[in-house]
């Protein structure tokens, strides 16, 4: 089987919409208009419902209320204006297929993509948001399996469920994983190559495997959010703690120590999203 299978059929791939396509391509831009990029969010109502109920939220704290994006870039930044956007656009384009909780896959993929902004404040020259992208699009592969093989996803799943790691049973029943479906995917969509390499990698630590940076700092927040589901100690947390990875990356492993009951706190905020 070939992982050409899965995008040989247009119709049932997600497209984003227009605005989030721009706001992807801005990625790269380094002079973007905030003024011009905060206009085209507010022509798309829905999307602006949904940025705005997310701004309001009590994950960002705010002073005062936002009634518009303009005033989330004042209020917020360009760059988390960015990130909202593209939570707000990823979600609504995506229509999980019968047997997927949406609510459930989407709380998981914002749980790794904080983890991944909070590990990225301990790695050298990481752009936190870009961490969060990362960690937001992460499982976007594993969905869109589901999506043009449900029977083989079925198989997986069941495989996952007696204890067989995903990408081994990905490699095993499809002869490609979820991680190079994502990467694939997140090419077709103009994602930067760094966040394309990054879902691409977040599984090469464990396949002694070259990887890049975010790719590491990846697997690392997908570990520390399995650690939290499975409620481990902080004691078997630190005796597991993919160390190697984290050297290879260049994390600071004494702070994050020191700072690893904060992120067992951690609270994403985008449940605010997830409502329609």
């Amino acid at each position: 089987m070939s992982m050409a299978t899965i995008f040989a059929e247009s119709r049932q791939l997600p497209h984003i919409p227009k605005v989030v396509q721009e706001l992807i391509e801005s990625f790269r831009d380094e002079n973007a208009n905030a003024d011009e990029i905060s206009r085209k969010v507010a022509m798309d109502q829905a999307l602006t419902a949904k940025v705005l109920r997310l701004a309001n939220s009590a994950h960002y704290g705010l002073s005062r209320q936002v009634s518009s994006p303009q005033d989330a870039i004042v209020l917020l930044g360009l760059s988390t204006l960015r990130t909202m956007v593209l939570a707000s656009g990823v979600t609504s384009a995506i229509k999980m297929p019968a047997g997927v909780d949406p609510k459930a896959f989407w709380r998981d993929s914002f749980s790794v993509a904080s983890l991944a902004k909070w590990l990225a404040k301990y790695m050298p020259d990481c752009d936190k948001e870009t961490a969060f992208t990362c960690g937001m699009l992460h499982s976007i592969g594993s969905m869109l399996i589901h999506v043009v093989m449900p029977e083989e996803a079925s198989r997986i799943e069941d495989a996952v469920r007696l204890g067989s790691q995903r990408h081994t049973a990905e490699q095993a029943q499809l002869g490609f994983t979820s991680a190079e479906v994502g990467a694939e995917l997140a090419k077709r969509w103009k994602f930067p190559s760094e966040i394309q390499q990054a879902i691409h990698d977040q599984c090469n630590p464990e396949l002694e495997q070259p990887f890049s940076n975010l790719g590491g700092l990846l697997h690392i927040a997908k570990f520390l959010h399995c650690a939290h589901e499975a409620d481990m100690s902080e004691e078997e947390l630190v005796k597991k703690f993919p160390v190697r990875t984290a050297r290879q990356i260049g994390l600071d492993l004494r702070e994050i120590r020191n700072a690893l009951e904060e992120c067992r706190d951690l609270e994403s905020g985008f449940e605010e999203i997830l409502g329609d």
